[in-house]
């Protein structure tokens, strides 16, 4: 079987979009592209060549799919991030017909969770999802993510897509890696833990006062 990590770079109040470079995607009137780029230091590209070790297929929307296809193939040979994007194995989730065209890429068409749910019981390297707000959606509503590596970093973004949204299948996770960058970027390394379990800090015999905010909380909804 293999393991669904996802990796994001996302803002303090989590945006996730377009990262690199103002023209990477300015849907919805988007204007802070590139807010990654000045934040970068050796602890962070140490981080992301942790991500980058081992074998793995990358899993992509088809926008993202786009943004990689257009800057990857064209970095060239002694760009190491390039070098092994260009020779894994992109799936890529789509409803469009139109030819994928960087080597190496496979459409996931139709049942796309059906599809990546297939793709995890196989054998093979661990695939590797970037960017695509869109599918990581689908994969955090249908529970498809064993692991999450995330680079926070100190800023608020405000209107923008996002990394959880608010079809997210409720999930416990465990911490099993963390480390600030020079510039505070917080990089973390999550796993899944299992259900939530919920607890109360609240008194045994409540006030009547809690009652009635009670009673008034189910009122007002």
């Amino acid at each position: 079987m293999r393991k669904l990590v996802t990796a994001a770079f996302v803002s303090l109040d989590g945006v996730m979009q377009a990262p690199g470079a103002p023209e990477e995607d300015p849907t919805g009137g988007f204007k802070l592209g590139g807010w990654t780029v000045n934040y970068w230091d050796e602890p962070m590209g140490e981080f992301m060549d942790g991500i980058f070790t081992d074998p793995f297929a990358l899993l992509l929307g088809r926008k993202t799919y786009e943004i990689f296809a257009a800057h990857w193939p064209f970095v060239g040979q002694d760009d190491p991030i390039g070098k092994a994007f260009n020779a894994a194995t992109k799936y890529v989730a789509t409803t469009s017909q139109e030819p994928l065209t960087w080597e190496n890429s496979v459409p996931l068409r139709g049942d796309a969770v059906a599809e990546i749910a297939r793709l995890k019981q196989e054998d093979g390297p661990d695939l590797l999802t970037q960017g695509s707000s869109g599918l990581l959606q689908t994969l955090l509503a249908h529970d498809l993510i064993d692991e999450l590596r995330l680079l926070t970093f100190p800023l608020i973004l405000g209107p923008g897509k996002r990394l959880f949204g608010t079809g997210a299948t409720p999930a416990a996770l465990k911490l099993t890696a963390n480390s600030v960058s020079t510039t505070g970027v917080v990089m973390s390394v999550y796993q899944r833990a299992g259900e939530v379990k919920p607890g109360s800090f609240a008194m045994q015999e409540p006030s009547q006062a809690e009652l009635a905010r009670r009673e008034r909380m189910k009122r007002e909804g």
